[in-house]
């Protein structure tokens, strides 16, 4: 479990980049926390620094979009998901639980 910030310090519509490894981006969006790895899966890019519509984010570099609930692409040129992560809040402070690494079968 990693803590983000306060509730009351994200606020609707923002994002906060979590320098975790890999990095993870927490949105505020239409009433509710969602929370991503922040690294585009097309190119190297911070998602955290995109273009938030709802519970889309448009990469800031080459305008793929991820469902924040799923993580799945909704667009080109992106055709992998990125990892979601659970998101909790506690007594007023968010917090980030880390889903497992994916291992890939040698």
């Amino acid at each position: 479990m990693i803590p983000v910030c306060r509730l009351e310090d994200l606020p609707e519509g923002e994002s906060v980049r979590i320098d975790s490894m890999p990095p993870i981006a927490v949105f505020h969006t239409d009433g509710s926390l969602y929370a991503i790895d922040d690294t585009c899966t097309h190119q190297d890019a911070s998602l955290s620094e995109g273009f938030l519509e709802g519970c889309l984010v448009e990469c800031p570099l080459h305008e793929a979009s991820f469902d924040l609930r799923t993580g799945v692409p909704t667009c080109a040129p992106a055709r992998r998901p990125v990892r979601t992560h659970r998101v909790t809040v506690d007594d007023g402070m968010i917090h980030v639980h880390p889903a497992a690494a994916e291992t890939s079968a040698a």
